[in-house]
């Protein structure tokens, strides 16, 4: 899969390309392509990509939610992800949804290993954006991060 990603901005290029391979390896079921994408998402700033993706999720939650999300969505879309790839975790799903609500709660847990992040992020964008494009998502999640960053 070869985008252009010039439109975006130079940090987000290397996210939006890596994560792209991601979910479209789980759309695909390949395991391996998912191995060497996560590899690749996972070794990127974790700062970064942890608000890139996770301003992603937050959007597609918002979207296909535009009345809000109440806990029978959240519960829905945590098993939804879970029987959609064999190995999801659903402790990190939850703990990726509720980063991307802005409710995750520090307690001094470390957070879960990039990897592991990076390839239930995957699963969990590949489900939320069903057979959508996800590169409209991508610079919809910039523009959000810009406007909010412009706003603080």
């Amino acid at each position: 899969m070869t985008e252009n990603w010039r439109h975006l901005p130079a940090p987000a290029r290397p996210i939006a390309a890596a994560a792209t391979t991601a979910i479209a390896a789980v759309r695909a079921g390949d395991t391996e392509a998912l191995d060497d994408a996560v590899a690749g998402l996972a070794a990127l700033d974790p700062a970064q990509t942890g608000l890139v993706l996770g301003t992603t999720v937050r959007l597609l939650l918002e979207d296909g939610h535009p009345d809000g999300l109440t806990a029978d969505d959240v519960r829905n879309v945590l098993a939804s992800a879970v029987r959609s790839w064999p190995d999801t975790d659903p402790q990190v799903l939850l703990w990726l949804l509720a980063g991307a609500l802005g409710v995750l709660e520090e307690d001094g847990s470390p957070a879960p290993k990039p990897d592991t992040l990076a390839r239930n992020t995957a699963v969990l964008l590949a489900d939320l954006l069903a057979d959508r494009p996800v590169a409209p998502w991508w610079t919809s999640a910039l523009a959000e991060i810009e406007r909010a960053q412009l706003n603080d």
